[in-house]
């Protein structure tokens, strides 16, 4: 955001006075409306489109509107909304007794990062939910959280992709101090905090922003209809709203890290690009006060500009999602090849993701009827994050599948084994790590009839040529939203036990090992088997070698490995106290793998 434009929106509550600042640049007249009591605030006409008054009678907690030529509205920039999308703003005092001032976000090569939804993560499903469940996190060997959206969106339930009011926490989940006492406790744990950020598009409920000015576009047409307003007509004041938005979460509650929601669904031709221009402004605020902070996008377009620096006219986004290694590695272990995945080879392909993270490289995708990607030779592994399922690949299935209702355990702990010793960022979906079987569906808690009758036939035609595998979950029932809740007494089962252990194991094991330890992509050699439907990986880091070989095959295979040298076995998926039938063998020439299993071997060169 532009300082010379305007140093805060909405109403922020500074030395006993109250700062109010709206963009509205076509409107003739504009009013605080206060209640409790009652007062109308005139505010004045500045440049650029921005409304200004100060006013020493406004408290925390007290509600009001905005009156914008006589229509009374919630604040775009409302930092909370108690009675949900379509009621009165409350002032909210963001200053918080902060307790981290001694915490240090760990370097992005540390992470290891455990995604969640608030709502359905614990019984509660609020941020209180959450706190209660970060000594396990901690135990579990998780580095960071990644928490879904918590922008108030209408309702109760939702992924929280529907949010209309982007600076207002849920106000179901605990509102802004609810969120700022789970960041204090994370860091108190030493955990990172991840918030997903959606500025891709605005929720359609609840959404009065259009009222104060042209947030959207008709320039260019996105998924959910018109733009948001990047690079059209007074567009400066919708790049000052998300930056200001960016400077926020960062400064007022502390999160360590922003995850940048489909990034490739952004219009902008502008000189600077809006990623380029939340770059700087997370780059300032790092400057000001100290702290790190990253930004991690979501993009499917295998273009390495995202992640170049701001000096090579790179967006400098520090890492990004990569859900080809995730396409291949569901592939390599049975996925039916269907959808985005019908262009993905199994272990070939999943071998070029190890190698140089983005599967399609320039070559023709029949999925997009195009030449598709380009190289990310001199981007370090760090800059990738991978998993083997995430909200997304289980929630956009028609029945909510997770991976334990999808594969057997042998091939399950094959994938956590695949993700977590890459030379990438490893992610973790909640419930994964004990194998839970309840489903994530996508589910929404809507007041808007149309757009309930919408949202429903949309899921239905999402899945038409589904039809004989049962009914689309209604989104809008709230017994999907249910269902969808972690059963946290599965981890008391003795199967759910093992895996559990199997996952803390194989983290532990990431961060202690040396080899692991370093990411850089060049240290990694991959040979692919297809034959055998096989990959072996060769980590060599100074004197020593280690090699993962991952049998994605039914039969036992056999692997010749270097005979002058002394091997150890580090690591077997198929041993008995994970619930392994039969332990791989290793001899001197030969290790022998049962099917879908791996092992790791390690000696010094």
């Amino acid at each position: 955001m532009n300082t010379e434009r305007t140093t805060s929106l909405g109403v922020t509550l500074t030395e006993n006075k109250a700062q109010i600042t709206v963009w509205a640049p076509k409107a003739e007249s504009i009013i605080c409306r206060t209640y409790q009591p009652n007062k109308d605030i005139v505010l004045s006409q500045q440049a650029y489109g921005y409304w200004f008054a100060e006013h020493e009678d406004i408290v925390a907690g007290q509600r009001y509107h905005f009156v914008v030529d006589g229509e009374a509205l919630p604040d775009p920039v409302s930092r909370s909304q108690p009675e949900g999308v379509h009621g009165s703003s409350a002032v909210a005092d963001l200053d918080f007794d902060w307790t981290d001032q001694d915490y240090q976000c760990p370097p992005l090569a540390e992470f290891i990062i455990y995604e969640l939804h608030v709502g359905t993560f614990s019984p509660s499903h609020d941020f209180e939910g959450v706190i209660e469940r970060l000594p396990y996190l901690k135990n579990l060997g998780i580095t960071a959280i990644e928490i879904m959206p918590v922008a108030q969106f209408p309702g109760e339930r939702n992924w929280g992709y529907d949010g209309t009011f982007l600076f207002a926490v849920q106000h179901a989940y605990g509102g802004a101090r609810g969120l700022q006492r789970l960041v204090d406790a994370c860091h108190r744990e030493g955990l990172a905090v991840i918030l997903d950020v959606v500025y891709n598009h605005f929720g359609p409920e609840g959404n009065y922003l259009e009222k104060y000015g042209p947030y959207l576009t008709e320039k260019y047409h996105t998924p959910w209809g018109k733009a948001v307003n990047y690079d059209d007509s007074w567009n400066h004041g919708v790049r000052d709203f998300v930056c200001e938005n960016v400077r926020m979460w960062f400064r007022d509650f502390h999160v360590d890290a922003l995850r940048l929601d489909a990034v490739h669904a952004i219009k902008d031709f502008s000189p600077s690009h809006i990623l380029q221009d939340i770059r700087r402004t997370t780059d300032i605020l790092m400057r000001e006060t100290g702290q790190t902070h990253y930004l991690i996008a979501e993009c499917d377009l295998n273009d390495k500009r995202f992640l170049e620096p701001l000096e090579r006219n790179g967006f400098a986004i520090d890492a990004q999602w990569l859900d080809e290694f995730h396409h291949a590695l569901r592939v390599a272990a049975g996925e039916e090849q269907k959808g985005y995945y019908k262009e993905f080879n199994g272990v070939e392909d999943l071998a070029k993701a190890y190698e140089q993270a983005y599967v399609f490289t320039g070559q023709y995708s029949t999925h997009r009827h195009k030449f598709f990607g380009s190289s990310a030779d001199g981007i370090p592994g760090e800059k990738f994050i991978v998993f083997s399922q995430n909200h997304d690949q289980v929630g956009n299935r028609m029945l909510g599948e997770r991976s334990s209702l999808l594969f057997t355990p042998e091939l399950q702990r094959l994938m956590a084994m695949a993700v977590i010793v890459s030379p990438f960022i490893p992610l973790l979906f909640m419930g994964e790590e004990w194998g839970s079987r309840k489903p994530f569906y996508y589910f929404v808690s809507h007041t808007d009839p149309e757009l309930i009758t919408a949202v429903r036939r949309g899921r239905r035609e999402e899945f038409s040529d589904f039809h004989g595998e049962g009914e689309v979950p209604d989104p809008q029932d709230v017994k999907t939203f249910r269902d969808s809740i972690l059963d946290w007494t599965e981890t008391a089962v003795a199967e759910h036990q093992r895996m559990l252990r199997y996952y803390q194991g194989l983290i532990a094991l990431r961060k202690s090992n040396t080899v692991f330890q370093i990411l850089k992509r060049e240290n990694l050699h991959v040979f692919s088997d297809l034959q055998k439907d096989s990959l072996v990986l060769r980590f060599e880091y100074k004197k020593e070698m280690l090699i993962c070989i991952l049998n994605f095959s039914s039969c036992t295979q056999r692997y010749a490995i270097p005979e002058d040298q002394l091997w150890e076995k580090v690591w077997d998926t198929a041993e008995r106290k994970w619930g392994g039938l039969s332990s791989a063998i290793l001899t001197d020439r030969f290790a022998d793998l049962p099917a879908q299993t791996g092992i790791i071997i390690q000696t010094r060169i």
